[in-house]
């Protein structure tokens, strides 16, 4: 029996919930399967659940189950942990997951900004495409540097809407 069941919520509302939240996370460039398990996820009360919990809730199979969260661990989105006195592993999506997602973006941005620095090397600054290189540098600097910023901003203002995390 699903969460939604056992608490007496209303299951196709749920459902519809997290197929359309889903959606919007495919749409933004997210894979369809993991963005369907991790808006179950982030909809569950406990913020976990069992393998066979997500198959049932999701109607898919445990091979999905485990791509599914498998790219979600990589992304930093989920972690795993196991039961305690069991075998099973429960997946938990974290309440600070976007601001881990976009924290660990800032790898991937530096990784860019130092391919563009080679690049506007290769080409000479001078060069038109070397100038629109260091344009795209630039950006890319001040768009990490915001991140970092407005991450700092969040915590600040997650502590004191919702109190210590």
């Amino acid at each position: 029996m699903t969460e939604a069941a056992r608490d007496g919520r209303d299951t196709e509302a749920v459902s519809r919930f997290v197929e359309s939240f889903a959606a919007q996370l495919v749409e933004a460039g997210m894979q369809r399967m993991p963005a369907r398990i991790f808006a179950a996820l982030l909809s569950s009360d406990e913020g976990a659940m069992t393998s066979a919990e997500l198959g049932e809730q999701l109607q898919i199979s445990p091979a999905a189950v485990s791509g599914g969260v498998r790219y979600l661990a990589q992304q930093h989105m989920v972690s795993r942990e196991r039961e305690p006195g069991s075998r099973r592993e429960r997946y938990r999506v974290h309440s600070n997951q976007w601001y881990e997602a976009l924290t660990n973006r800032e790898a991937v941005l530096k990784r860019w900004e130092a391919a563009l620095r080679e690049g506007v090397t290769s080409l000479g600054a001078r060069t038109p495409a070397g100038r629109r290189m260091a344009e795209t540098l630039a950006f890319f600097e001040f768009v990490d540097g915001e991140i970092a910023a407005m991450m700092e901003r969040w915590r600040i203002h997650r502590e004191k809407t919702f109190g210590p995390g």
